[in-house]
């Protein structure tokens, strides 16, 4: 891969183990991987940007699993270091009665021990884009540490940053989350939000336009709002605020749709796409995944996307 990135995020990679059926009656599990941030760097991969990604790995019986699945996608793993420990994963199951079977074990993994030392200024200059979430910062105080750091240097060094607070109630509690965003909304660009999670339960706000001016008078340029509640998204920009509707609502998995939605914008930002371009492209991708089940492995290809983004 070529020295200069576009984008380069950080954050956990973690096995994914999942059934069309419940887990209850499954004989056998199909085994991926996933994690937010590394289906945001797929996504932007595989539409054909140049991402690099940043995080640790443990040394367990998915290690060469993990890192060959990385290499074989593209995606630029120099940054991912080796440390004693196993690595994370989740159970996932869509029976065909429409429920959602989850269960997650990230605690204490080699992905938690990421720290400043992870970090470094000449990697970070060499990306146009830096982004992470606040999942990240969950994973214990040196990585909300390493965070910090990567956003800072991330400004100084002139890129463009972007953030989601992706709130999630089984991985951590509503002060905790917004007190990690507060640490880093200074050195934000483009802030991705959920109304069913981020905006209900972190803000005391409700209405997208005010969200979005709320956040433009704080400095940040560019919002845009997943609304489930009106099946679309909101984007602000330049003193604009567009509403697109969602790609498709014949959903069979939205886990991870809306990670898989932010590495298709900034993919299309990093090409030159404005905001609300960005935005038409982003849910054709996310669109498209949440057809199959799986978090990453169903993130679909440059052709499918830029085929069906054509016909928009």
């Amino acid at each position: 891969m070529d020295d200069k990135l576009d984008i380069i995020t950080l954050g956990e990679g973690l096995i994914e183990l999942s059934s069309g059926i419940s887990l209850s009656l499954a004989g056998a599990l199909d085994k991926y991987y996933g994690g937010d941030t590394l289906a945001t760097a797929v996504a932007a991969r595989r539409l054909g940007s140049k991402v690099g990604y940043i995080t640790r790995v443990g040394c367990d019986y998915f290690k060469e699993y993990l890192m060959d699945s990385w290499q074989a996608e593209g995606l630029d793993i120099s940054q991912v270091k080796l440390s004693e420990g196993f690595n994370g994963l989740y159970l996932l199951a869509r029976p065909k009665d429409g429920t959602k079977e989850f269960s997650y074990y990230r605690k204490k993994t080699a992905a938690s021990k990421i720290s400043i030392d992870d970090i470094s200024e000449k990697y970070i200059e060499s990306a146009k884009i830096f982004y992470t979430s606040g999942i990240a910062q969950t994973l214990s105080l040196s990585c909300k540490e390493a965070v910090s750091k990567a956003y800072s240097l991330a400004k100084e060094k002139g890129l463009t940053t972007a953030y989601d607070p992706n709130y999630s109630p089984i991985i951590t509690t509503p002060e905790e989350a917004k007190e990690a965003f507060d640490e880093v909304i200074n050195d934000i660009d483009v802030l991705f939000l959920s109304d069913k999670n981020d905006i209900a339960k972190l803000f005391d706000m409700y209405s997208a336009e005010k969200i979005i001016k709320h956040f433009w008078d704080m400095g940040i340029n560019t919002i845009v709002i997943k609304s489930t509640q009106n099946g679309g998204y909101y984007t602000g920009y330049a003193g604009d605020i567009i509403f697109c509707n969602f790609f498709s609502t014949q959903t069979v998995d939205t886990t991870c749709s809306g990670d898989v939605f932010n590495g298709g914008f900034l993919h299309a930002i990093s090409s030159g796409f404005s905001p609300f371009e960005a935005t038409r492209l982003a849910s054709v991708v996310a669109g498209l995944q949440s057809m199959k089940i799986g978090a990453i492995k169903s993130i679909p290809t440059k052709e499918e996307v830029y085929s069906e983004y054509e016909k928009i």
